[in-house]
């Protein structure tokens, strides 16, 4: 794999940082952001497990499992009670496993109502995997806000939200964030908003300028200082099967995510410290 990144290896941890990538709005660069950030991550020295809880199913073919190869996944994980251990598949990517989607997750929204503990399905499962020594564990969200997205919070330690650059971008996240801290306040006291990052950010328009600095004004310092800019490359590269870092590890998409997981590994330290 090429080395790409500049963070330190990571240290072994007792328990993973638990990430969950969550914007109920489409389009935003979220399973993109989720791929390439698990990917960089690996790269550093972590030990990462993505977990793809979007039933469009995109988080697993960005990483080389072809839809038509994937067996049991995270519905057999959430409805079913499967072990999460038999249902890990290796991504292809040095240190980067992956619970892939299968074919049923579009059902279990539906399904999961009628559970006993509903909301902590995929918590309980997780715990089950933190004597395997991931250091991270990387979530990707569906576009809502129902219950495999709730799974996904209650289950996390942070969240990271991606931001598209454009006019109607910052109305849901105000909704978002509304949801974290009730998620926050009666399912999950740890969980803190790990930040928000600017995607899809187009220097030769006015108005991802505008949308960066409403953003910044708003939320501060929890906004990320890397952006990731719009890019061909990263847009072409999950046809390809590939994160835009193996893809293509010199581009301006590939580069920005590089930067993200070093900003990420900070933060987390200067937390911990």
């Amino acid at each position: 794999m090429p080395e790409f990144a500049t963070a330190p290896r990571g240290q072994p941890r007792s328990t993973p940082r638990i990430l969950a990538i969550a914007n109920q709005k489409g389009g935003v660069g979220k399973t993109t952001t989720a791929i390439n950030l698990a990917t960089a991550l690996a790269n550093t020295g972590q030990s990462v497990l993505l977990v793809d809880l979007d039933p469009q199913g995109n988080a697993s073919t960005g990483v080389g499992i072809d839809y038509r190869a994937r067996a049991s996944g995270t519905y057999a994980m959430l409805i079913e009670g499967a072990a999460p251990e038999l249902l890990i598949a290796k991504s292809g990517i040095d240190r980067l496993d992956v619970i892939p989607a299968d074919s049923d997750l579009a059902g279990a929204e539906v399904e999961l109502v009628s559970l006993d503990q509903r909301e902590f399905r995929l918590k309980n499962a997780l715990r089950t995997l933190f004597p395997r020594g991931y250091s991270h564990i990387v979530i990707d969200c569906p576009p809502s806000l129902g219950l495999l997205t709730l799974n996904g919070l209650v289950a996390a330690t942070s969240v990271l939200v991606p931001l598209q650059c454009e006019f109607f971008a910052l109305e849901g996240i105000s909704q978002l964030v509304r949801t974290i801290d009730r998620v926050k306040r009666s399912l999950n006291p740890a969980l803190t908003l790990q930040g928000i990052v600017l995607t899809m950010f187009d220097r030769r328009n006015n108005l991802s300028d505008l949308v960066a600095a409403d953003a910044r004004s708003f939320f501060g310092d929890r906004v990320y200082d890397t952006i990731i800019p719009r890019n061909v490359r990263v847009s072409e590269a999950p046809s390809h099967g590939k994160p835009v870092l193996l893809y293509d590890k010199n581009s301006p998409g590939a580069l920005a995510y590089v930067r993200l997981a070093d900003e990420l590994l900070r933060r987390e330290g200067a937390v911990a410290a």
